[in-house]
């Protein structure tokens, strides 16, 4: 169930992905683009700590206190759905305080979701930026949060800073790496540099270690911007 919520959610997402980009380049636009993007990544970065969760084998959730985990979180993404955004944020909430790891770390993340919907930016960037700082959280999701928390500032925080934030993130063994580099170059639209844009984009593009999303979604802004 919680699956299957997830994957409809990323797909409806990925769908609406390029909708908002026609052929007239202006950074309004690309701000839009952008919010929606962010907007899919949380939803695969839901998807992806749900898989390592689920990885610890299935066995470890038949017993009562997981189950009860399940069914409160399933709960709170019941009341996402309905758009009663504020409930699911605080069933969220107690859910990081009270469930068992995996599904705390989840509900962390779904709660950001839940906050960005309800209009609370401060709060959803509040949220991710404790995750991005908690040695406690594993690496690959502290800077999963620290790309998210840049993704929701987009329009109202210095470019350039946030570039640089993005920097040690896009080191070469970088989980994300290559979603750091798209956001770079999506902030140097931002800046009004198009050709650093442009130069970024086409490396991303060129990547055959790239994700085949990541070049192809690079290779469409390039015909946009004009190569």
């Amino acid at each position: 169930m919680i699956i299957r919520e997830i994957n409809r959610e990323r797909q409806r997402k990925v769908g609406d992905i390029f909708q908002e980009v026609d052929e007239e380049v202006r950074r309004d636009r690309y701000s839009k683009f952008w919010k929606d993007y962010g907007g899919y990544i949380i939803a695969v970065a839901v998807a992806v700590v749900l898989g390592t969760t689920a990885s610890v084998g299935w066995q470890e959730y038949t017993t009562q206190r997981q189950q009860e985990d399940s069914d409160r979180f399933a709960a709170a993404a019941a009341l996402a759905a309905e758009g009663k955004q504020l409930e699911a944020a605080e069933a969220f909430r107690m859910l990081v305080a009270e469930a068992q790891e995996g599904y705390a770390l989840l509900s962390r993340f779904r709660s950001v979701d839940a906050l960005k919907e309800a209009g609370d930016t401060s709060g959803a960037v509040a949220v991710l930026e404790a995750i991005a700082e908690d040695k406690g959280v594993d690496a690959l999701y502290r800077d999963l949060a620290t790309l998210l928390s840049i993704m929701h500032v987009l329009d109202d925080d210095d470019p350039n800073e946030l570039r640089t934030r993005l920097i040690p993130l896009i080191a070469i063994d970088g989980a994300w790496r290559h979603s750091a580099r798209e956001l770079s170059a999506a902030l140097a639209l931002r800046i009004g540099d198009k050709e650093l844009a442009k130069s970024e984009f086409k490396k991303l593009a060129d990547d055959l270690m790239a994700p085949s999303g990541v070049r192809s979604r690079a290779a469409e802004i390039l015909q946009i911007l004009g190569r």
